[in-house]
């Protein structure tokens, strides 16, 4: 009996991760050349939470992102979504998979949209429901949701690009996904769309919906409650929201982009490793790469040799 309570706390505990990564690597080769994305990347996302990722280019993040949504098969190491393991996917259980796990919003809104159909009718494409009755009802609700059920008859270049991307965000959630992934929604509108897009996520959240953004808008990161830095292909640090911040992100007197709304933790990974910020490093002037480490009433201090 103690056995099978244990079994089902582990498999509840299982149910509460809804992205694991393990030491995942992704190697892209050439004729000429290896480039290494991703070297050993950790992280878990657990099942409700919002989380944004923040990298700059060339640091993974859209490697990972596609890795997630099924586009792209990693080199080594675990990968879990929704309990789902995707290094041992079929093509069929993988097209199944992109069709009722995930939901992706593309900073490119030609990715989301067919130009010569509707936003409606573009939000009842992807939509495996029976009956072109359900499809409409359900599609005309995710358009009222993102504040778009007035523009229902419009095609897409009679939308802005703020526009287009709250019809994008509907499409994405025409199947009910259990993750949503968003790459840069927000790249491409003005500030206003920028926090209506983000009131959208946070409302969605506040249903139950995992959200993981990738984004290089500071405004949006700092609103988020947990935030994941990915620096050489590794997660390097995390910010999580300061708790005085956690009820204000609609208050529009907030500068967002200057306050310091979060706190900022470094990552160890599993061989106790740790990533320092380069401009912290730059601060000791270090004219070699050693440093000496030595613990200080219960800090490690790490300072240039003697």
């Amino acid at each position: 009996m103690e056995n099978e309570t244990a079994k089902n706390a582990v498999e509840t505990a299982e149910k509460e991760i809804m992205i694991r990564a393990e030491g995942l690597v992704k190697i892209y080769k050439t004729k000429e050349t290896e480039v290494l994305a991703l070297q050993g990347l950790d992280l878990e996302v657990e099942t409700g939470e919002l989380t944004a990722m923040i990298g700059n280019s060339g640091s993974g993040k859209s490697t990972f992102l596609n890795m997630i949504g099924g586009l792209d098969r990693p080199s080594a190491g675990k990968l879990w979504v929704d309990g789902k393991n995707l290094f041992t996917m079929t093509e069929k259980e993988l097209v199944r998979y992109k069709r009722d796990t995930v939901g992706f919003v593309w900073q490119n809104n030609g990715r989301n949209m067919l130009p010569y159909l509707s936003a409606l009718e573009n939000v009842m494409m992807p939509m495996h429901l029976s009956g072109e009755g359900k499809k409409r009802v359900k599609a005309m609700e995710l358009l009222e949701m993102v504040g778009m059920g007035h523009k229902k008859n419009s095609r897409m270049n009679m939308l802005s690009g703020g526009e287009q991307q709250r019809v994008a965000i509907a499409i994405a959630l025409a199947n009910s996904p259990k993750l949503l992934l968003a790459d840069e929604p927000t790249g491409s509108v003005d500030v206003g769309t920028a926090n209506y897009i983000f009131e959208v996520f946070s409302e969605l959240n506040k249903q139950g919906q995992t959200i993981l953004i990738v984004t290089h808008d500071m405004a949006l990161s700092k609103k988020v409650k947990r935030v994941v830095a990915i620096r050489d292909g590794k997660i390097s640090s995390e910010r999580i929201l300061k708790e005085q911040y956690a009820d204000r992100v609609k208050e529009a007197d907030i500068d967002w982009r200057e306050e310091d709304t979060q706190i900022e933790y470094a990552i160890l990974d599993k061989a106790h490793r740790v990533q320092i910020p380069q401009e912290l490093m730059g601060e000791l002037g270090l004219t070699d790469n050693k440093v000496k480490l030595s613990v200080e009433n219960g800090a490690i201090i790490i300072s240039k040799p003697d």
